[in-house]
């Protein structure tokens, strides 16, 4: 059909003008890079809650994922999915609205940032929970569509909470920073139990966790032994970090075990 082709052809122009939005975006072409864009509050040190420069080469994971899945909803044999008719065009939405965010981090304000993303984690939010609805056919199916929404979902749903945190400080009172501790604990417990959600309602798919767990990993070692610095909410996000790693890691054993048992009776 031909509405199924348009899906393909979307798609791809979608991941091109992503690809395109992160090299300007990210300053390649003579623009600023992202960690000193709108005056350093999107940097490492920008707030406590920001995760160290390392966590951020998750992208790399990302946009590769994302590329192969182009690549492969682009075969003949995907065009006339019933899978891909669901979820190919709220993919290709979360790869222009990851273009949009950078483009706007660049030329655009703070404040607007914080709306892209919290518009990119809802549409991911939509597109995860229809790959569960939705079930994968095969092993590239799961690897390309639930494996990348997921480390997407799980990266960005950090990403939102550092996003605005960075706002906050950006436009708050010095004296905010007598309650970060306080406050930094509270909303990583809260992160922790988001990260629970997600993955009790995907019955327990690995890869938001792992992407969760890798970012709160970095946040603690930004706060641990970098600027602004902050022992307890280190120490949080690596409890955090470890408790949704740890309930990820169960819940798919147990899954499969189940299905693997099932499957012999």
């Amino acid at each position: 059909m031909a509405r199924d082709l348009a899906r393909q052809i979307v798609v791809i122009s979608a991941f091109c003008f992503m690809i395109v939005a992160a090299t300007v975006g990210g300053g390649f072409f003579g623009g600023t890079p992202v960690e000193d864009l709108q005056d350093g509050a999107l940097s490492q040190d920008g707030s406590y809650l920001a995760p160290a420069g390392p966590a951020f080469s998750i992208w790399t994971v990302i946009y590769v994922g994302l590329f192969a899945y182009t690549v492969w909803q682009a075969l003949p044999r995907q065009r006339a999915s019933e899978r891909q008719r669901a979820l190919g065009w709220l993919i290709a939405g979360t790869m222009v609205l990851n273009g949009v965010w950078l483009v706007v981090a660049q030329f655009g304000s703070l404040a607007l940032t914080v709306l892209a993303i919290i518009v990119l984690l809802g549409l991911l939010g939509v597109t995860f929970t229809r790959t569960v609805i939705e079930p994968a056919d095969g092993i590239a199916d799961r690897l390309l569509v639930d494996g990348v929404t997921g480390l997407h979902l799980g990266w960005v749903t950090l990403a939102t909470v550092a996003n605005i945190a960075a706002w906050l400080t950006s436009i708050g009172p010095p004296e905010w920073a007598d309650s970060a501790d306080l406050w930094g604990i509270v909303v990583l417990i809260v992160v922790g139990v988001i990260g629970l959600g997600i993955e009790a309602a995907s019955r327990w798919r690995l890869a938001p966790a792992l992407a969760l767990a890798w970012g709160l990993t970095w946040l603690a070692v930004g706060r641990l032994s970098g600027e602004p610095s902050s022992t307890a909410i280190g120490v949080t996000a690596l409890i955090v970090a470890g408790v949704i790693l740890a309930a990820g890691v169960l819940g798919t054993v147990v899954r499969e075990t189940t299905a693997m048992r099932n499957a012999e009776v």
